[in-house]
């Protein structure tokens, strides 16, 4: 029987060597009364709490670690500890200590990855602005910790100099937790804004200032000034980091460099690298910082590349998933509400996290004023710099063992972190709300665009497998001198449960790292940005501007409608989300690409385009550097086949483009009756859509005939028209377009009704194509033509959607009056 005393120094606990595994209920032993089965029961409650309390709270937009502190908690004495037996049955003070090295274990770990995730590079391209909102956000806190210490002075225990305990309470309270303020912004829908940005980039100068504080705190807790253990300490600490730095750095390069390209890293170099982050941790430990300490500088050193991504893959979900919400549960068991038992007290406690958010908001409120941000943004942004965390639970325990704080501090401690970092959501929400802009800016569409002017067009890719075509397109749209392309490449990555949502405006120019080139997504953001950049390289008069957004997809068309209306573009085009098989067939490939295109459809502040792909990507084709030379469009009439044939009209000046337009057009025979509700003469319905087919027909008219007259003479431009009666005949006529084209361009035909595609639509299995480019993405259709669908921004309301013929708007005559360039002969010849 071995014995072991508790740090209260009042209570010894017997632990029998024993007594590890059960022999069975069968035979009288009681599984409680065992290490492994208790551990385990203990680990499952746990993990049950935690997620139980993330689900409670997620309505309350609360990030997960108020969850998890909550959980562990509601564990402890203050809850559930409080039922007769419930301690003392599921967690004895026996089984603390085996609880207790589990946790750690796992800290280790996912501070070991909190560096893999790091990119230190970035902290030289923060700027200005984010590092004097970083230090000024950290000295008034500071300040405050220094006044919690005088307040709190006659606890301070006689063996503890007074300089490490302004240290830790200081770094308490200035810290901000980067992955807490990161999940905040996300959830807010804040990641890309100017004050997501700012806050994101003074968070991470933030937490690696709190580091080096929280060393030299432990490093200095030696009372005898005649010692020079923390000197020691301090030359062991730093000389460990430039041993990572100088050594360790290097060898594991070297031990990637070894594998070849294209192979999977191997068993052993993970070995080594996960053995390294606890030999690591036991270093620092030894020389008397903190074991967690040594395995967040090994990850910090751990190389760029696929050993980032693969130690991510092997060990994040493991870690944060089941071994950290052990640390939140032995925090939780530490900490005792019945311990305040005093007025003053609580009112120390208010006082204190009123002080600790004031301070952080004013110092936050400074710093902006004399950035000359509007007071409001100086007030939100320190708001959000009050996350808390892990960090902050380190410093309490280490407080705690360390006898900085006992129990009713310790306590205390825990209710400011937690309360300052549960208002944050709520205080933004209610003061912040970007609203979009009503004044839509004017180049909405590729109708509106003026043709001596800069065309910008934001083109989503999901995978390197879309890049292809889409350079092709892009190459067809024909920059000039006069009107270049500005493109913005956006990589649509979803967001895991771990990972943080934030969008990334990537500069290889100047580096090739960004925030987070760790994850799992680097190599194929890497090769998108590398295959754009060539394009814009081998290309005249284009501009590409990469960026990355990391969302889920039920909401990430939000983030590509943020963009877009952010850089002001005409034109959004996103992949459809089927793909061509071997066969020539078409497959699916992930489904949630459907509703992205959908949602985005509904919510976009532009024109949208959905590309069908089917050998526009082609290697020959690509290798060639060539264009779709064979270019069509189908005309049905209506905004949306307007738009289409504006692109159209763009592509044609390509020298190497032909362009076909047919349209189609209604016979004697054809007729909207068997559209409308009833027959009834009398009925409103029947007169509106007689009247609006009208005044569209006369839109389309009109800039049929403005097409055509500005290119009589181009023989690469053949028109033709298509009479048809019924939607049978549409989709007779399409089904003979021999595979001639490259390229078929339509309009999504969106709340047009047409005796042409009467009925289409109740058979389309992809709607978000329309009727007709259903019809055209069928896998029976065609193997070598490609398609892009094409939907015309059409306002908020349905005036705006199809005019209306006694409606005094200019806009649709301005869009063909707009269009008054004459195209160059030569570009025709």
């Amino acid at each position: 029987m071995a014995m072991a005393t508790t740090r209260a120094e009042d209570l010894i606990v017997c632990y029998s060597p024993k007594m590890v595994t059960a022999k069975g209920i069968w035979k009288g032993d009681n599984p409680l009364d065992y290490s492994i089965p208790l551990v385990i029961l203990q680990m499952t409650i746990v993990v049950a709490t935690t997620r139980i309390m993330v689900f409670v709270l997620k309505p309350l937009r609360q990030p997960r670690v108020v969850s998890e502190i909550l959980g562990g908690v509601i564990l402890g004495p203050s809850v559930l500890g409080r039922v007769q037996g419930f301690a003392s049955t599921i967690f004895p003070s026996r089984s603390v200590m085996v609880l207790e090295t589990m946790a750690n274990v796992g800290l280790v770990y996912f501070l070991f990855l909190v560096g893999v995730e790091m990119d230190l590079t970035v902290l030289r391209k923060t700027g200005k602005r984010a590092l004097a909102v970083a230090i000024g956000g950290m000295i008034l806190p500071f300040v405050v910790g220094i006044c919690f210490t005088i307040v709190l002075h006659d606890r301070k225990p006689k063996s503890l100099n007074t300089a490490t305990y302004i240290l830790l309470l200081g770094v308490t309270l200035s810290v901000t937790a980067f992955p807490v303020l990161a999940r905040i912004l996300f959830e807010l829908k804040l990641i890309n804004s100017e004050i997501g940005k700012l806050a994101m980039s003074s968070a991470l100068l933030n937490v690696m200032c709190a580091w080096i504080l929280l060393a030299f705190a432990i490093a200095t807790a030696d009372n005898d000034a005649k010692s020079f253990a923390s000197l020691w300490v301090l030359l062991a600490s730093v000389g460990f980091v430039v041993v990572c730095i100088v050594f360790v750095r290097p060898a594991i390069t070297w031990m990637v460099g070894t594998t070849s390209e294209g192979e999977p890293l191997s068993e052993f170099t993970i070995c080594v690298i996960l053995t390294g982050a606890m030999i690591s941790g036991f270093i620092t430990d030894a020389i008397g910082t903190h074991s967690v300490f040594g395995a967040f500088v090994f990850g910090l050193v751990i190389p760029n590349g696929a050993l980032g991504v693969v130690l991510l893959e092997k060990l994040e979900d493991f870690v944060s998933g089941l071994l950290l919400p052990l640390f939140f549960a032995i925090s939780g068991l530490k900490t005792n509400f019945a311990s305040i038992d005093s007025g003053r007290t609580w009112g120390v406690l208010a006082f204190i996290t009123f002080l600790s958010c004031a301070g952080k908001i004013a110092g936050t409120m400074l710093v902006t004023m004399f950035l000359r941000m509007p007071y409001n943004d100086g007030f939100i942004l320190g708001v959000l710099m009050n996350a808390k965390g892990l960090v902050e639970l380190i410093v309490f325990n280490i407080g705690k063992d360390r006898k900085v704080l006992d129990d009713e501090s310790f306590s205390v401690m825990v209710i400011v972190a937690v309360v300052m970092t549960a208002i944050i959501s709520p205080i933004v929400a209610t003061m912040y709300k970007p609203t979009r802009s009503s004044v839509s800016y004017e180049r909405q569409t590729l109708q509106r665009a003026l043709h001596d002017g800069e065309l910008r067009l934001l083109v989503c890719i999901h995978t390197h497998r879309n890049v292809p075509a889409i350079i092709n397109l892009l190459e067809a749209s024909n920059p000039t001198t006069k009107s270049p392309l500005c493109i913005y490449v956006l990589h649509l990555v979803e967001l895991t449960s771990h990972a943080s949502g934030m969008l990334i405006v990537h500069n290889a120019r100047k580096s090739k790292h960004v925030p987070t080139a760790k994850n799992r997504t680097q190599a194929q953001s890497d090769n998108i940005i590398n295959a754009f950049e060539s394009f814009e390289q081998h290309s005249s008069f284009v501009s590409i501007h990469p960026l990355t957004a990391i969302s889920p997809y039920n909401s990430i068309h939000e983030d590509i409608c943020s963009v877009a209306e952010d850089k002001r573009v005409a034109l959004v085009i996103i992949p459809f989300h089927k793909q061509q098989t071997v066969d020539g067939g078409m497959e699916g490939t992930n489904p949630a690409f459907g509703s992205v295109n959908q949602n985005l459809l509904a919510k976009a502040p532009c024109s949208v385009g959905i590309l069908v792909d089917r050998g526009l990507s082609g290697s020959a084709r690509v290798a060639a550097n060539e264009v779709p030379r064979q270019v069509c469009v189908l005309f049905f009439g209506g905004p949306d086949d307007r738009e289409a044939l504006a692109y159209g009209w763009r592509m044609c000046e390509n020298p190497g483009i032909a362009l076909t337009v047919i349209r189609f057009v209604p016979g004697a025979n054809a007729t909207l009756s068997t559209m409308l509700p009833t027959d009834d003469p009398d009925n409103p319905n029947v007169l509106t859509v007689e009247a609006t087919s009208s005044w569209e027909n006369g839109l389309d008219d009109e800039y049929i005939n403005d097409f055509r007259s500005k290119n009589d003479d181009d023989e690469s431009i053949v028109y033709t028209v298509n009479v048809v009666n019924s939607s049978e005949e549409t989709v007779a006529a399409i089904r003979k377009l021999d595979n001639y084209h490259d390229l078929l361009i339509v309009g999504r035909g969106h709340g047009v009704m047409s005796p042409l595609t009467t009925g289409l639509t109740d058979w389309s299995e992809c709607p978000e194509l329309g009727a007709i480019g259903d019809i055209l993405a069928e896998s029976d259709f065609s193997s070598t033509v490609s398609v892009l669908v094409i939907q015309q921004y059409i306002g908020s309301s349905q005036h705006e959607l199809t005019g209306s013929p006694h409606s005094t708007s200019q806009s649709d005559d301005e869009l063909i009056h707009r269009r008054t360039w004459s195209p160059k002969k030569t570009d025709y010849i």
